[in-house]
């Protein structure tokens, strides 16, 4: 089953075309990676997901609904490449907001909170303001706003931007715990290919607003690094 599907899709703006009949797919469960240089068309295509952006053409499918239906996007959570909240807040208090907002109730939220907090591995530090923490910690508490409430598709952007070695090194063995649970499907959008390398199961280039490649990791690379197809896939389309 395919959590996303796109077709042949057309994005301009004004007269520069940002997507050029891309079409793909992503299946439920899987870990997805949407990779490409700067100014490709991966935020756009991520907006035409979220309902920010129209299309000019072609079919953009979420949960088996065209995205301008708002209800597609129903057990979708989405994480900014810049996550930021009120500093006022504890990490506690953050993830509680998102869950309240999300319309848990009292008696199921504080149980919920618990579960995301520990998931994500900062239970240690609920109470801490959120300006009193690292940056890999302020990752993981957007992402545990993501899970106090049940979603079924994660899209993050850029998740590993401004991270240090060692908040590399958290967030990854966070997503892969989360890509354990094959009811969950992770979309990230990122151009960091040595992490995505490490994480995803399959992927699409984009390039100059049209797709490079498509497919599993496995049959794309073949024994390559995704580094070394990447560099190839682009050049040759230069």
């Amino acid at each position: 089953m395919n959590i996303i599907s796109a077709q042949n899709l057309k994005k301009y703006y004004g007269k520069d075309l940002a997507l050029d009949d891309v079409s793909l797919h992503v299946k439920a469960g899987s870990v997805f990676a949407l990779l490409g240089p700067n100014g490709a068309g991966k935020t756009t295509f991520v907006k035409s997901l979220l309902g920010l952006v129209r299309l000019k053409s072609g079919e953009l499918l979420l949960n088996g609904k065209n995205v301008n239906d708002f209800t597609s996007r129903s057990g979708v959570a989405y994480l900014p490449e810049k996550f930021s909240f009120d500093t006022n807040y504890s990490v506690r208090g953050c993830v509680s907001f998102f869950g309240q907002m999300n319309g848990l109730s009292s008696s199921e939220l504080e149980q919920r909170i618990d579960r995301a907090l520990d998931l994500v591995g900062i239970t240690d530090i609920a109470s801490k303001k959120l300006d009193a923490i690292s940056k890999g910690q302020l990752q993981r508490t957007g992402i545990a706003t993501l899970l106090v409430s049940e979603n079924s598709l994660l899209i993050l952007d850029e998740p590993f931007s401004g991270l240090d070695p060692i908040g590399m090194i958290e967030l990854k063995k966070l997503l892969a715990k989360l890509s354990s649970d094959e009811s969950m499907t992770i979309f990230i959008n990122s151009h960091i290919l040595s992490e995505m390398d490490q994480i995803c199961d399959s992927f699409a280039i984009l390039n100059k607003g049209k797709i490079a490649a498509f497919g599993s990791k496995e049959e794309l690379l073949q024994g390559s690094s995704l580094e070394q197809f990447f560099e190839k896939t682009i050049m040759g389309l230069a």
